[in-house]
């Protein structure tokens, strides 16, 4: 297993797909983690069409037992990942008043708790090489908490909190911890299929985010980023 090793936890057909296959063009195997094994299937197929390696995972990121099975599989079967993009969440839409306390949890538990359990799980090895990267998907509500967005906004500004510990106490031992901010509309074929006539220019490319992904891990230690927001040139902010 001498393979280097990417885990995204959070694998669809938008961002986590083309994460996963942006490093597996570099040599990586990729660990595809989802809930869902027909999210994985389509991406597995297509890195394994051009060559590379990947291995489909299913686990509920919200539950730190599952997150820990299929982490052991991907150790087992590919070895310790070097590299890990959390990029699950959940939205839930609704008021203060609306809202019930098991869609509020929910939401904290896919945005915010998820990446602390798979960063657990990955952390121990990374450091003890002394070098990873750990890249957790953010998005606007991060910076600010608009009405009825609540249950988003909690778990995005505790996962911002959350990077900004883990590179603080992890950086100085070789693990690079990136936070990025997605203001906008991600395109994925389900944006696609319900606004046909929309101009590409006004969403952001998971393609070009998944490039902006591989150039955070490469970066050089002597200028790491913590965080970087990225938006369609025509967005409004």
């Amino acid at each position: 297993m001498s393979q280097k090793v990417a885990a995204i936890v959070g694998v669809g057909p938008g961002l986590g797909a083309a994460v996963a296959r942006r490093f597996a063009r570099e040599g990586y195997a990729a660990a595809l983690i989802a809930r869902r094994e027909e999210s994985l299937s389509g991406t597995r197929e297509e890195i394994e069409r051009e060559g590379g390696t990947a291995l489909p995972v299913t686990a509920d990121a919200t539950d730190a037992g599952s997150v820990a099975e299929a982490f052991g599989r991907v150790r087992s079967e590919l070895g310790d990942p070097e590299v890990l993009v959390y990029n699950a969440g959940a939205f839930q839409m609704g008021g203060i008043l609306e809202i019930t306390p098991e869609q509020f949890d929910d939401c904290l538990r896919a945005n915010c708790s998820g990446a602390l359990y798979a960063a657990q799980q990955v952390l121990p090895a990374m450091v003890e090489a002394g070098r990873g990267t750990v890249i957790l998907t953010g998005a606007t509500a991060a910076l600010r908490g608009s009405a009825r967005f609540a249950a988003l906004a909690t778990g995005k500004f505790a996962l911002r909190a959350l990077a900004q510990s883990m590179a603080r106490e992890f950086g100085p031992q070789g693990v690079h911890v990136a936070h990025t901010i997605i203001d906008g509309q991600i395109e994925t074929p389900r944006l696609r299929e319900s606004a046909p006539g929309r101009d590409e220019a006004t969403t952001l490319s998971p393609d070009a985010i998944a490039e902006t992904y591989w150039r955070l891990h490469v970066q050089d230690p002597r200028t790491w980023t913590l965080e970087l927001d990225l938006r369609p040139a025509g967005e409004s902010f």
